[in-house]
């Protein structure tokens, strides 16, 4: 009876076929997959050096917990950023272009400046709520470093102040404000989002729903004191 032949072995102890297959594989796969690896091993990277920011602080969170956590290799922090300065950097860099990217997407048209006001508010209550790691980091870098700053208000307030401005000056109903009215309103938006989207839950203890509410009151009688906004 004939015996059945033996596939040949490679070095590695692999048979030859496979190997061949998985060599032909890696050059049909190319550059494209070692991108979208490396742009995937960035954000990894971002996102557990946010969250361990977040929890144990900057100055606490070393490179290799930050590795571990996103499941990277320790010196792709120094390959891609340079350390854990320039983690904090991109972090930055990344809400920047998230911030101008975004606007006040998902908002609709109201009939009411009113009701556009309380619509904006609510919005910023909510970005602020989801941007609490963020916040938690930098309001603490703020602290230490006067520089940092001017950071978070590119990063965080300065674009969103225009996205809300952008929205009052171009409701339908605007035509009755003094010529300062929206401005002010905007800021007023972005004040009443850091304050019951973040200071009060997550600082103070306030429960979302309370602290919500409690923004809703406020925009309300910025929104309808008479005479407050509109010319004479």
């Amino acid at each position: 009876m004939q015996r059945a032949m033996k596939p040949v072995k490679t070095s590695n102890g692999a048979p030859a076929r496979v190997r061949r297959v998985l060599a032909g594989n890696k050059k049909q796969s190319g550059r494209p997959k070692r991108t979208r690896n490396r742009a995937g091993k960035k954000h990894a990277l971002m996102l557990a050096a946010l969250s361990l920011f977040a929890s144990k602080g900057y100055e606490s969170t070393t490179t290799r917990e930050i590795a571990a956590a996103a499941g990277c290799a320790e010196g792709l922090i120094h390959r891609y950023f340079r350390g854990k300065a320039g983690l904090l950097d991109a972090l930055v860099e990344h809400r920047s272009q998230k911030e101008a990217s975004e606007g006040a997407e998902g908002l609709g048209p109201t009939l009411s400046l009113e009701d556009e006001f309380l619509q904006l508010v609510d919005h910023e209550v909510e970005r602020m709520w989801d941007n609490r790691d963020f916040l938690r980091v930098f309001l603490s870098r703020a602290i230490v470093d006067p520089q940092m700053g001017s950071v978070m208000n590119k990063a965080l307030i300065s674009s969103r102040t225009k996205a809300v401005l952008n929205r009052l000056q171009n409701h339908g109903s605007r035509g009755s404000l003094r010529p300062d009215a929206a401005e002010i309103l905007a800021h007023s938006a972005g004040m009443l989002g850091l304050v019951f989207g973040f200071v009060r839950p997550v600082i103070l203890g306030q429960s979302r729903s309370q602290a919500r509410k409690m923004a809703a009151s406020v925009a309300r009688i910025l929104a309808t004191r008479p005479g407050q906004f509109v010319t004479a």
